[in-house]
């Protein structure tokens, strides 16, 4: 069976994801720092036949996200999928004129370190196996500027040319990457609603017909 692991997984998106990947028949490895949500999760993931494991981290301590991510290799013995897709909540929003070198280090801190560590800890793995998918979850900032999102944007934009640059490199590699970037509420029963979105990034991953998408889709 293949294994994902999902970074940043909480009670939301990061569950519809787990569910639907599951329903695929992977394994699911759960890494966050609240272990009474994803502990639940586990929970609720064993009650549908999918098997997963949750691992503690604070993802701005890289050396939290390392362990957890080598503890899920080792348990599952390989990780086959990556999904990144932190959250960090509006609160952490700094508008632009607004935005400093402190708190910019905090968005850097949080979203971009974590997502270069995660890379480099499951890449070799799936540069030895020939195959495998690194998939990144961002908001719409990462690709329109938005003012009131100043530090957001900046880290997301960054995260984006990152992504970009692994997808051009890997694809010869037989590595997927891909970015999706949501550009609504998630919220259940509404045209944001994580299981849809989880729907999506499932398909996008495997017929990958391109690089990025937005949600929702505009006609």
């Amino acid at each position: 069976m293949k294994t994902i692991a999902v970074i940043g997984a909480g009670p939301g998106l990061g569950l519809s994801i787990a569910k639907r990947f599951g329903s695929e028949q992977f394994n699911v490895a759960l890494i966050a720092r609240n272990k009474e949500k994803v502990s639940a999760m586990v929970e609720e993931l064993k009650g549908l036949n999918i098997e997963s494991k949750y691992y503690l981290a604070d993802l701005r301590n890289l050396e939290q996200l390392k362990k957890a991510l080598d503890d899920a290799k080792a348990d599952f013995n390989n990780i086959d999928v990556l999904e990144f897709s932190p959250y960090p909540g509006p609160k952490s929003f700094i508008p632009t004129l607004d935005v400093t070198a402190e708190n910019m280090t905090e968005q850097i801190n949080y979203f971009l370190l974590p997502a270069i560590e995660a890379v480099q800890s499951v890449l070799p793995g799936m540069q030895k196996k020939g195959a495998g998918a690194i998939l990144f979850t961002t908001g719409i900032s990462a690709m329109h500027p938005i003012p009131q999102l100043g530090n957001a944007g900046i880290v997301m934009a960054g995260l984006r040319n990152y992504a970009t640059n692994l997808h051009n490199i890997l694809k010869e590699q037989s590595i997927y990457v891909g970015h999706l970037s949501i550009g609504t509420l998630i919220e259940k029963g509404t045209e944001g609603d994580p299981d849809l979105i989880a729907d999506m990034w499932y398909n996008q991953y495997a017929t990958q017909p391109y690089f990025e998408a937005v949600y929702p889709t505009k006609n």
